[in-house]
């Protein structure tokens, strides 16, 4: 057994301020009135992390809008059956509000027997009766709208939990159906999501369409920061060779509550016998002692003697299996520490699954879906008496020098840091950026450090109660149109995702020596921004491109100024705006052209590096070379545009010969122009 280097590229730590479960006099937790606040709107959209009350949001704004907006009835949908009970019954008045949630048990659709299908007439007798709310999954609210049509949910709210579901792709049901809806405009929509990235490739809804939501965000960072008890998140991905289940217990603790996800049976990480890989763990484990009659947990003894409760949801028994995920959710142990200990699980307990006390969420091989990571992540983030730390682990298999899939294992590997440096966004705080200017004054709530707010420099203010950190930029280039502004204030994630997804910009920040990092951030952001957003102007598309690589390379740097400690771990939650606060000092100012020339990948390959085998690194590096091509048609496109920007500010081409990186390859992209229009011109 070989050791498994340990090495988080994450790890963030939190006030413990206590105001995330702190109600108001009508019983709403921050999010939720911050939610609550906007239940006028026709089209709203939440995004708020696993555990932060969604469920309950939305019964206070469909209460609302029962009673108080003229709707006829409530419909909730879910994706999957097991999360219709967080709608089920709550007597809110004993809180403070004016209503209690009810859903007649014949209206919980995901209570009732029968296939989707077969519960699409109970939606028609719902929709003609006097009930108020009904519960039901993705797929049967598909199959009724397919039966009944659009005009049968007129004057109606209909939720639509884990958003990120939902996809602009034509061959997505529920997103034709939603976007028919919105063009109908003659329902309310709430959409839910706790993942920030909803979607991996499709967009969720028509640019046209999102437009008309009004956003409420609440982020990780408050939520974990306004928790009582959780102070620290490590996030890493760890390298091990050989079989997984050899090595497990070099990140397994069994003093962790622990859930484990192991691959799937189709995955380069999988030994094709996913039994046999559950009895494997339990053998490192200690020695089995049976199972429990009542629970259906295994039972093992560790080397110390003590008794690990082990809930095994692999194994295909139906009866086995049902046992074990009854008593996982029996509301008599929700509180009870000591009920299990080990989680072991494939396609379950991810979405919607809660068990507040895991403090380890240990996935064995990559997921391609980054909405499925966030998901995993959060069975870890829930705030629990004396749990004051958690972690994510994805243990990866080391690319192999003799393996024929040795490509394959190095995109997992490219994929894992993509997956981290999303997550770095997540967690961090969420940014305000403003150009700076003469005339600009303090914001109220803002903190602007010992010296205070300053005219003549560039200015970074902390605002405690809602974590944002606010900084003055040189040159920043402000959005104008509403939907730019929503895009800045919004979805800077989104547009991070795509670009940190793509496969060509990872390689070369990461393993192009050559590189001018200016192609990255301004030609490949740019591109991405382009594509994503083509109705945007171009002034619009270049302050999304800016404030995007703002917010990426900012909390590289920080990153970068906080393990310069020397210290893996950060000393208190304002460890980021510390970070930040010491590169603005470094640098003496803060300017738009230098966050431009700094690598976005840089601090992930030194992470890297500390976790891989060197040999297998430079392997990686080889095969990327390989694959290495010349400038496309695009990318000397691109550059061209960028040169006659620099020509109006320098009044000169940039030139081939300059000691400018940047500027000699703005210069290429216009020769290259050249040579390919003297090509067309002489056939």
């Amino acid at each position: 057994m070989t050791a498994s280097k340990s090495v988080p590229s994450i790890s963030v730590t939190y006030a413990q301020k206590g105001t995330s479960a702190a109600a108001n006099e009508l019983g709403m937790r921050p999010m939720q009135e911050r939610a609550y606040q906007k239940r006028g709107e026709q089209y709203l959209l939440i995004k708020s992390p696993p555990a932060s009350g969604k469920s309950r949001a939305l019964m206070f704004i469909a209460l609302d809008k029962l009673h108080n907006q003229g709707l006829k009835q409530a419909i909730i949908v879910v994706p999957e059956k097991s999360i219709g009970s967080s709608f089920h019954n709550e007597p809110l008045t004993k809180f403070g509000f004016w209503a209690d949630w009810e859903v007649e048990p014949q209206w919980n659709l995901c209570n009732a027997p029968g296939t989707d299908g077969g519960k699409v007439n109970a939606v028609k007798t719902f929709l003609d009766g006097d009930s108020k709310a009904l519960v039901c999954t993705h797929a049967t609210f598909r199959f009724a709208v397919d039966k009944f049509g659009l005009e049968a949910f007129d004057d109606r709210l209909i939720a639509v939990d884990e958003f990120h579901h939902v996809s602009a792709n034509p061959d997505n049901r529920l997103g034709v159906h939603l976007g028919d809806f919105i063009n109908r405009d003659k329902t309310h929509i709430v959409a839910m999501t706790g993942s920030y990235f909803r979607g991996d490739a499709e967009a969720v809804l028509h640019p046209e369409d999102e437009g008309k939501f009004e956003t409420v965000t609440y982020t990780y960072y408050e939520q974990l920061n306004g928790y009582e008890y959780l102070k620290q998140l490590d996030i890493g991905y760890y390298f091990y060779t050989g079989r997984y289940s050899d090595e497990i217990l070099q990140t397994l603790d069994p003093n962790e509550k622990t859930i484990v996800h192991i691959p799937s049976v189709n995955s380069r990480e999988s030994t094709k016998d996913k039994i046999r890989e559950v009895e494997h763990i339990l053998e490192e484990l200690g020695e089995w002692q049976g199972a429990d009659p009542a629970t259906g947990f295994q039972l093992v003894k560790t080397a110390e003697g003590r008794i690990l409760r082990i809930a095994d949801l692999v194994d295909d028994d139906p009866s086995r299996r049902d046992r074990v995920s009854a008593s996982l959710k029996d509301p008599a142990q929700k509180n009870n520490r000591d009920h299990v200990d080990i989680i072991i699980a494939l396609g379950m307990a991810k979405e919607g699954f809660d068990w507040i006390w895991c403090e380890h969420a240990l996935t064995v091989g990559y997921r391609s879906s980054l909405t499925e990571i966030v998901q995993i992540i959060g069975r870890a983030t829930r705030d629990a008496p004396n749990k004051t730390k958690a972690r994510f682990t994805n243990l990866i298999a080391e690319p192999d020098a003799s393996e024929e899939a040795v490509v394959d294992a190095v995109n997992d590997t490219l994929k894992a840091i993509a997956a981290s440096l999303l997550m770095e966004q997540v967690l961090a705080p969420r940014f305000e950026f403003r150009p700076k200017r003469p005339d600009n004054q303090p914001t109220e709530g803002f903190d602007y450090g010992e010296k205070g707010f300053l005219l003549n420099e560039p200015n970074i203010g902390y605002n405690e109660k809602t974590g944002k950190i606010q900084l003055e930029i040189n040159g920043l280039t402000e959005p104008k149109s509403e939907q730019a502004k929503r895009i800045c204030q919004e979805d800077l994630n989104e547009v991070i995702t795509a670009f940190v997804q793509d496969k060509n910009a990872v390689e070369r920040g990461m393993f192009d020596e050559e590189l001018v990092p200016e192609e990255l951030t301004q030609v490949r952001m740019g591109k991405i921004i382009k594509d994503k957003y083509p109705d945007l102007d171009d002034g619009d598309q270049e302050a999304v491109r800016q404030h995007a690589v703002t917010a990426l390379n900012m909390i590289q740097k920080a990153k970068e100024n906080i393990l310069d400690k020397g210290d893996d771990i950060p000393s208190s939650n304002t460890a980021f705006l510390d970070g930040i606060r010491k590169y603005a000092m470094d640098v003496k100012t803060l300017d738009i052209d230098l966050i431009d020339k700094i690598n976005p990948f840089g601090e992930a390959y030194s992470i890297l590096a500390k976790t891989m085998e060197p040999e297998r690194l430079k392997r990686i590096k080889e095969i990327i070379e390989t694959k290495k091509v010349s400038l496309s048609i695009d990318e000397a496109r691109e550059l061209a545009k960028r040169a006659l920007q620099f020509k109006k500010e320098k009044n000169r081409l940039p030139s081939l010969t300059s000691p400018d990186p940047w500027e000699k390859r703005m210069a290429e992209g216009v020769a290259f122009m050249l040579r390919k229009v003297k090509e067309e011109q002489h056939g």
